[in-house]
């Protein structure tokens, strides 16, 4: 209820991925440090806390965003196929993934292929049909209308629908006495009670003190909430950006936090936004948040009544729903249109879409590094304009921060010396916003060699603000015009010494004789 997202459901993706490994190793001492029945899941669940982070979020770009949804719902999608095709013992790694699956292709169970091609006609048929429904009008009879609101509730449950169905089917064999079903099984019943988090855990082997149970997460404990917090508003973004409405990230942050923080208390995994619950959340159309509390409720009410019964529900029924729900999430589209519009844009969206094939974590992380190495880049490498007017003038086409001081310097002392013999070097500084100590540290150094050389080096167009950082700094030799007009008019009556200084205030001309930086 306290995020933004309308469809955004929790999952622990990231948190099994992180602490599987862990669990593998040191079973019998460490299992309970992935659930959070160990003390140190509350603060897992504080990650969400911060709610003023959220503008950090904005660091994810549109191409990181597709190329994490496109990638996942390919790798949600691919790894259905197992139980689509009842084919066991398949790894979770998608390459290795995708390798066992062709290699046991052979090994395929004939009645989970036909039941689960099935479901999909079905689903993909009631999909179809939602889209094509016209609507009703109040001037149309009444079995019309009763007719379009069978069909409308029909179509939005068809996932609920097709998971009856076989199971139903499923249960007919299993009285007929044979199964050709791969089923889901037992699954446990009750809920976990409500009791705080543990600070230690008794073991067989001994007691766990808080100290070990920290060790043991290790880099998990910063991990698992950055990358919880990052899939969550990558979904969250994603899906908003589909059916058209905007999102709050430190609403989100806030929410996933709330919801950790409670679910410590009852042996939660720490969760995330999921992406395949989502997925169904959309295609079945849920529009506010308030379908997470139905949803809720009613796994609820099955976890502590009905569990007997899912025991029927065909693993390649699920697997069909699963699939539907994701697909649409693949942008084939988004390739092309970056093409055309900005190329460059490209190298994230690839990089997030084929690292995401490794883990979700990693591709995410190096999407947004690579967006922003092509976000910085620009401000370390800054378009100059080069200008001979009489004088050198240098316009750097955008502003001036510390990574770009020695571009621009190695660009001006190259150009002042390359060319024929000048009198003066003007930098345009009318793009320019805002400068840096390292920036005025530059300058300085700028000034020192031009002054060996007996060049002039002079500003125009500063804004006020940065004015007054070069005023403050007392730059040795400092000279300033109103703009670049003003100068090359000044530059033709008289050529400016470097110890002249003109000020677009009106006040006298200063002559200092030592400057703080020098």
């Amino acid at each position: 209820m306290l995020q933004s997202n309308q469809e955004e459901a929790a999952g622990a993706k990231v948190a099994s991925q992180v602490f599987s490994p862990v669990a593998a190793v040191r079973s019998h001492r460490w299992t309970y440090c992935g659930v959070d029945r160990c003390a140190p899941g509350p603060c897992l669940r504080c990650s969400g806390w911060p709610s003023s982070a959220g503008f950090l979020l904005d660091f994810v770009s549109y191409p990181v965003i597709k190329g994490f949804t496109s990638a996942a719902a390919v790798t949600i999608g691919f790894n259905q196929i197992k139980a689509l095709l009842g084919l066991q013992n398949i790894p979770r790694q998608f390459v290795l993934q995708v390798y066992y699956t062709f290699c046991k292709i052979g090994e395929t169970r004939a009645a989970d292929a036909i039941l689960g091609l099935f479901c999909l006609i079905f689903l993909v048929g009631l999909q179809q049909m939602k889209k094509s429904i016209p609507r009703s009008h109040r001037m149309e009879s009444f079995s019309v209308r009763i007719s379009h609101l069978i069909v409308w509730t029909a179509a939005t449950a068809r996932n609920a629908l097709v998971v009856l169905f076989a199971g139903l089917v499923a249960y007919s064999f299993q009285v007929m006495g044979s199964q050709p079903f791969t089923l889901t099984g037992a699954t446990p019943q009750g809920l976990p009670p409500f009791q705080p988090p543990p600070f230690s855990k008794v073991t067989p082997n001994g007691t766990v003190s808080f100290q070990k149970m920290v060790q043991a997460m290790g880099d998990g404990l910063v991990v698992v909430p950055l990358m919880g917090l990052l899939e969550t508003v990558a979904i969250a973004k994603a899906f908003a950006s589909q059916n058209n409405y905007q999102i709050d990230s430190n609403q989100e942050l806030l929410a996933m936090g709330f919801t950790n923080i409670l679910g410590s208390f009852v042996s939660s995994y720490p969760v995330t936004g999921s992406f395949g619950r989502t997925a169904l959340n959309a295609q079945t159309g849920v529009c506010t948040p308030a379908g997470g509390l139905i949803t809720g409720a009613v796994v609820l009410l099955s976890v502590a009544y009905l569990t007997s019964l899912f025991y029927y529900i065909p693993e390649a029924a699920l697997a069909a729903v699963i699939i539907c729900a994701v697909a649409p999430m693949f942008d084939a589209k988004i390739f092309c249109t970056l093409w055309q519009v900005k190329r460059l844009d490209l190298l994230p969206l690839s990089v997030t879409f084929l690292l995401c094939f490794w883990e979700v974590q990693y591709g995410i992380i190096a999407g947004v590094l690579v967006s922003g190495v092509l976000l910085l880049y620009p401000i370390a490498r800054p378009r100059i304009k080069v200008l001979n007017h009489g004088a050198l003038v240098i316009q750097p086409a955008s502003g001036l921060n510390f990574p770009a001081i020695e571009f621009l310097r190695e660009t001006v002392y190259k150009q002042a010396l390359s060319g024929p013999q000048l009198h003066s070097v003007i930098l345009d500084c009318t793009h320019v916003s805002d400068i840096d100590y390292t920036v005025v540290l530059g300058l300085s150094e700028l000034f020192q060699e031009f002054q060996h050389k007996r060049l002039s080096f002079i500003f125009t167009g500063l804004q006020a603000h940065v004015r007054q950082v070069l005023l403050a700094a007392n730059l040795e030799g400092f000279c300033s015009f109103p703009s670049l007009n003003d100068a090359e008019k000044i530059l033709k009556e008289e050529p400016c010494s470097p110890r002249e200084v003109f000020f677009d205030d009106g006040s006298e001309n200063i002559l200092p004789t030592s400057g703080i930086i020098q």
